[in-house]
């Protein structure tokens, strides 16, 4: 486990009077030291509740761009159809929502998987019944993208998409997604396929169908020998009792297994993990904690997953839970690099940062 560890720092976007946030719904991308970024920018609200943001005004889909690993950063507008509200729905108002124009869906072209400059990303409607979501797909690094394309409902309530891929080859993938539980409240998580490009999919399995709260938020990794990692963002019977699991399947994602908790708290209301691999080949999943001492925090395992160390802070926070949800990529030189939202008070606004992790 690592005994020494650096940290450095790297704001993203920061905007007084602007709220920004959930990288963890979007995705991140990294070509060596070139690294993209999406995230949502809206307005505040102290009076927004468990997040201080405006639900009366549209929340904006950003997209950042980095060319020397994390260190400084340029942000646009993503150039995404129906970017609006992309993974967002849920903190807007319906009027807000029903302002949005329709979003067509459209059938993906022949998309390689194994371009050298691939990325994909998925975007959703809601968390809970009712709930459809879609993808897009870039081979140009994330300066164009291409849909949207419909994920199938899978004869569930509501679909509620995060990017969580695993490439197989050009055409073949695995996809995992939270769907609603029976009585259409959020949420489960199951695998599916597609070996056409995302043309079609198919229903593999659950991953464990029957939570007791919820499992929502996947984040997956396939392993050398071909086993799948996937740590997922898990709630007990109340608010503030949440955690990260792990599961792991040894057949392609057609039964799993569960193997154990590396995240044993993650504050009230939970945070999302990000699953990666260093060039080492240890493993790490960051998160952010929604309970004192806020932070966004790292856990590292030396055997693929079997045991884990003590956190390790990255960032601490000194504003309040309204943080988290990381996602961590390795630059060209190993490091690590975990974006996330924060805040430095609880009356302040919301930004995005990133934290430089040397192992």
């Amino acid at each position: 486990m690592p005994e020494t560890y650096s940290n450095i720092y790297s704001e993203i976007y920061r905007h007084e009077g602007r709220y920004a946030g959930w990288p963890a719904n979007y995705g991140m991308w990294s070509w060596g030291d070139e690294l993209v970024l999406i995230f949502t920018s809206g307005y505040p609200d102290i009076k927004g509740g468990f997040h201080a943001r405006d639900r009366s005004r549209p929340l904006i889909t950003m997209q950042a761009r980095s060319l020397d690993g994390g260190e400084s950063w340029s942000v646009t507008e993503a150039p995404i159809p129906y970017a609006t509200g992309l993974g967002a729905y849920e903190h807007m108002n319906h009027d807000v929502i029903e302002s949005l124009a329709e979003i067509i869906f459209l059938k993906p072209d022949n998309v390689d998987f194994h371009h050298p400059d691939f990325a994909v990303m998925c975007g959703k409607t809601g968390l809970t019944s009712g709930a459809k979501s879609w993808f897009y797909t870039s081979l140009d690094r994330c300066l164009t993208w291409n849909g949207p394309h419909e994920i199938p409902m899978f004869d569930q309530l509501g679909i509620a998409a995060r990017t969580d891929w695993i490439i197989k080859n050009d055409s073949d993938a695995l996809l995992m997604l939270s769907a609603t539980k029976p009585d259409g409240t959020e949420g489960r998580v199951f695998a599916c396929r597609t070996v056409d490009g995302g043309k079609n999919f198919n229903f593999l399995s659950w991953i464990n169908e029957f939570p007791l709260g919820y499992e929502i938020m996947p984040a997956s990794l396939r392993l050398d020998n071909g086993d799948i990692l996937c740590a997922i963002r898990c709630r007990g019977s109340v608010q503030d009792d949440c955690w990260i699991d792990l599961y792991i399947s040894e057949d392609n994602a057609f039964s799993w297994r569960y193997l154990g908790r590396p995240v044993a708290a993650t504050g009230n209301g939970g945070n999302p993990g990000a699953l990666v691999r260093l060039n080492d080949g240890r493993l790490v999943i960051t998160f952010g904690s929604r309970t004192p001492p806020y932070g966004i925090f790292a856990v590292v395992s030396e055997d693929e997953g079997r045991s884990w160390c003590s956190p390790l802070i990255l960032r601490e926070s000194y504003g309040n839970h309204d943080i988290g949800y990381t996602r961590s990529v390795v630059r060209g030189d190993g490091k690590l690099v975990t974006a996330y939202y924060i805040n430095d008070s609880p009356g302040g606004e919301r930004f995005i940062e990133a934290t430089i992790t040397e192992f």
